[in-house]
């Protein structure tokens, strides 16, 4: 790798004068980046240590500072990692989906969180080898507007911001505008735009909440705790939650090297253990996991209040959410993020048939050419986390169905 790859420091815009600091050269680079052509050497980079001992490879987790990442850090925090004889270095923190994608493809972090969508764009898009091992979260994001907006239909003529092509947030929001007569549109800033057109751009999420408040978006729509940030500082208020518009869905997923789950199977196995503990081990201490992924806790591992993570890992405020039309699906009876690790076939199935019909940026011509069917199959290892939930004490520890299969239920 030369120097410049060495240190990413990119972020995902669709055009070079929107205001963002990356163009669309930047987002070709990137994919030229994680090209088979490129990918190669860096894969044979690592077989020498692929041959190591499991236990002798340290983790290296790379993350955004956002509630997705929580099983990583609580399991870093809990050192649930050296439980499984593991070696962990220190959580790496980015700013952007770029950076992420980009330190993976590196190899400078071997264990990250990525959005279910962009999975599909590294895999299938870039060719680079890689698989999900594990659901990180379901649900957990939000589409947030400025104070004065009460409907979807008021978007019409402004700006939304997404963190990333590739994620489910742009796929829900454009199945929210379309469901209320809005076409979903990629301009500058200054173009006009007509009554029904809403202008998608891309911010990384740490820059959202200061472009509402700077009035230069009319909403965003990302993972929390930003929705959660804009709502306590009165910046912006929930429109719609997303798991109420796809049930408990995916947003982040475990991801890693095709090389090191072929190479490391006890390796692979044994991180999926620390994550599935993790996640088991949240979803019944909400309060002190929100002080731990604070800036009040000593590693510091994402620059939010214990108070603004509080109010999404174990929010109590789910009857004004239905009062105000956030939150319609009254018998869904979910949190406002929830963990539970499994990946359902049927989601990946459903998420490549949206993905093919949203919008998004760069060469997407590999979208039409996916088989549902195949990618669940092929995308997804099941393997590690299976036997990590029979671990802990099966489906139900999760409130999973025994036979680990569901039917996908989206109410837009």
């Amino acid at each position: 790798m030369d120097a410049k790859h060495s240190e990413p420091k990119i972020h995902i815009c669709q055009t070079s004068d929107c205001g963002c600091s990356l163009s669309r050269r930047d987002f070709l680079r990137l994919s030229a980046l994680t090209a088979a052509s490129v990918a190669a050497p860096l894969l044979s980079a690592g077989d020498a240590l692929a041959q190591s001992r499991s236990s002798d490879v340290p983790v290296k987790i790379g993350y955004l500072p956002i509630t997705d990442a929580t099983p990583l850090l609580i399991a870093h925090a809990r050192k649930l990692f050296e439980a499984e004889g593991l070696t962990v270095e220190k959580p790496r923190l980015f700013r952007t989906w770029a950076q992420i994608v980009e330190a993976f493809v590196a190899g400078q972090v071997n264990v990250i969180h990525l959005l279910s969508p962009a999975t599909l764009w590294v895999r299938y898009g870039t060719r680079f080898p890689a698989k999900v091992v594990a659901w990180n979260h379901v649900n957990g994001s939000a589409l947030t507007v400025a104070p004065g907006i009460n409907s979807v239909t008021e978007l019409g003529g402004k700006t939304v911001a997404v963190p990333f092509w590739y994620s489910i947030h742009n796929v829900l929001l454009q199945q929210i505008l379309q469901a209320n007569g809005l076409t979903a549109v990629t301009r500058t800033r200054d173009a006009a735009l007509a009554r029904n057109e809403v202008n998608l751009i891309v911010l990384p999420p740490a820059e959202m909440v200061s472009a509402l408040a700077g009035k230069s978006i009319a909403g965003f729509i990302v993972a929390e705790p930003f929705n959660a940030a804009a709502e306590t500082t009165g910046v912006g208020k929930v429109l719609r939650l997303s798991g109420d518009v796809w049930k408990n869905h995916a947003c982040c997923v475990t991801f890693l090297a095709e090389r090191d789950i072929a190479e490391r199977p006890e390796w692979a196995q044994r991180v999926t253990n620390a994550i599935v503990k993790a996640q088991l081990w949240t979803r019944g201490n909400q309060l002190e996991a929100a002080k731990i992924l604070s800036s009040a806790d000593d590693n510091r591992y994402t620059p939010h209040s214990p108070q603004v993570l509080a109010k999404v890992l174990a929010t109590t405020d789910y009857a004004s959410y239905e009062a105000s039309g956030a939150a319609r699906n009254k018998g869904w009876y979910q949190r406002r993020i929830d963990f539970q690790p499994y990946p359902f076939a049927s989601y990946t199935e459903e998420l490549v048939k949206v993905l093919q019909k949203t919008r998004v940026e760069g060469d997407n011509a590999f979208l039409t050419k996916l088989d549902p069917r195949f990618v669940a199959r092929d995308l997804v290892d099941d393997r590690f986390v299976r036997k990590a939930i029979a671990a802990v004490g099966g489906p139900s520890a999760f409130g999973l169905p025994a036979d680990l299969l569901r039917k996908e239920v989206l109410a837009v």
